[in-house]
């Protein structure tokens, strides 16, 4: 059976309860002024304690997302996990997931995990949005979920464009975790940004060829440009290369035009940078410069919004770009998404990269799957400012915690269960067999978390906060690199 309209029908978001104020961490950090605030473009980062992990976190999410559906697990055909965290090299966390299916009875569940960088969801959500456009897809109540906040299906309101994907993967030692025994990467911070780049470059030009060629056979002689998108989201590790990278696809469309007005239009002024090479340009301060200011009134319009999450939750790894997409949900009426073209650009470093675009329905009306989509997601301003602010030292008090008992047998979590919001999954314990369990806040404790600073019961020793031990991208810019779910740990 073939359906075409294949693609997200719900989205649930998630992120952590507690949060480090970008400004205080400089000065705890002993960095300059606007480091993380300007350089990174972030103002809050979320972090998890010690009582969460990759498993809790799904597990969070997936129960959120059945309850505020109303869907049932006898109708969830293949669930896919995308992550770029694992905690254990064999068992998969789809697997602890299937918990949640057993009072159902339906065992009859399809995927495991996807594991990749941050690009590990965006190829879980393709395997999802490829089983419903199969022969697998039996045509009764059986949906897709895809790990990575959302629900797949057919006749969804979100519609994947079939075709349209441009994909660029390369080996690279750009950011990767070789150290079994920490959640830590290695970083080539020039490296990775050249990649991520370099990555969008072939990606756009790949996927403006296939939309050209889809054109051509319905008799359109057109060349594809920004102008073609409603929406553009990235893959964001930090907001400020995220606006570079719009920046970065007028460079394209404004190299690639056989002939740009550069006396008028978004090209004025362009025309010293008519001969440059492409490849020449990954570090070239002029032109990132001189298309950032070009390019400023299209980021406005068409990205800005989707650096929500990233801006008060930090870089999400997996489900970064993803949570972009949430943002833009949130922000926007259903009358303003209706028929939109939304372009979605996945990058995970090692590396792999995808430029896709997803096509909005037409049909805004009250109750329709749009509206219902948009509406559940119209909170997200108000589930942010929930949080909780702790203090830098609250905050790498816990990181060090996490560091020293990553992947320890025979331990009870230390952290605070109440600090988590209603409705959370949590480790309880891990045994000498190194077997996780894990518990449920209660949903029906529902007040309101206090305001202010967490007080810390820690001795006053100052433990650097991982943001200035750690390698970040980009390391030879303005600052360094910091859903939504956070598959990959903060």
């Amino acid at each position: 059976m073939e359906y075409s309209y294949v693609g997200i029908i719900a989205m649930e978001v998630y992120v952590p309860s507690q949060y480090v104020e970008q400004a205080e961490l400089e000065e705890f950090d002993g960095v300059g002024a606007g480091k993380y605030t300007v350089g990174l473009g972030q103002a809050r980062m979320g972090f998890c304690s010690d009582r969460e992990d990759i498993s809790s976190l799904c597990l969070t999410v997936v129960q959120r997302l059945m309850e505020h559906s109303g869907l049932s697990y006898q109708s969830v055909g293949r669930l896919e996990v995308g992550t770029e965290t694992i905690i254990d090299k064999s068992k998969s966390t789809k697997t602890v997931l299937m918990q949640l299916f057993e009072e159902s009875g339906n065992t009859d569940v399809e995927g495991v995990d996807t594991t990749n960088a941050c690009y590990g969801g965006t190829a879980a959500l393709f395997n999802a949005v490829n089983w419903v456009e199969s022969s697998s897809w039996d045509g009764y109540l059986k949906y897709n979920y895809n790990t990575n906040t959302m629900l797949v299906g057919p006749n969804a309101p979100l519609a994947f464009e079939r075709g349209l994907r441009g994909t660029h993967m390369q080996h690279a030692y750009d950011f990767y975790k070789p150290d079994m025994v920490s959640e830590y990467p290695v970083v080539d911070g020039k490296l990775s940004i050249q990649c991520y780049l370099s990555a969008l470059d072939r990606c756009y030009s790949i996927y403006r060829n296939k939309i050209h060629a889809q054109w051509q056979r319905e008799g359109l002689e057109k060349h594809c440009s920004l102008e073609d998108f409603g929406f553009m989201v990235f893959h964001s590790p930090y907001c400020k290369l995220v606006q570079k990278s719009l920046a970065r696809l007028m460079l394209n469309d404004f190299l690639c035009h056989p002939s740009p007005d550069t006396e008028s239009g978004p090209f004025s002024g362009l025309e010293a940078f008519r001969d440059v090479k492409i490849e020449d340009t990954y570090f070239d301060r002029d032109v990132e410069k001189t298309f950032m200011k070009a390019s400023s009134e299209v980021f406005e319009n068409k990205t800005k919004a989707s650096l929500l999450i990233s801006n008060q939750n930090g870089n999400m790894y997996t489900p970064s770009v993803y949570g972009c997409l949430a943002s833009v949900l949130a922000q926007h009426a259903p009358q303003q998404l209706a028929g939109q073209r939304i372009g979605v650009f996945s990058y995970g470093s090692g590396f792999a990269a995808t430029l896709y675009s997803i096509k909005v329905t037409q049909d805004a009306t009250p109750g329709s799957a749009l509206d219902k989509l948009v509406s559940s997601l119209c909170d997200l301003q108000a589930r942010l400012d929930s949080r909780k602010k702790v203090s830098p030292d609250v905050f790498a008090q816990n990181m060090k915690l996490r560091e020293e008992t990553h992947h320890l047998a025979n331990y009870i979590p230390q952290g605070s269960v109440e600090e988590l919001f209603p409705g959370t999954w949590y480790l309880t314990r891990v045994d000498e067999k190194h077997r996780r369990q894990y518990a449920r806040r209660s949903v029906s404790d529902d007040r309101p978390l206090e305001a202010g600073l967490l007080a810390s019961s820690i001795a006053a020793e100052h433990i650097p906060s991982p943001l200035k031990k750690m390698p970040r991208i980009p390391a030879t810019t303005a600052g360094p690199e910091v859903l939504v779910i956070s598959n990959g740990d903060h």
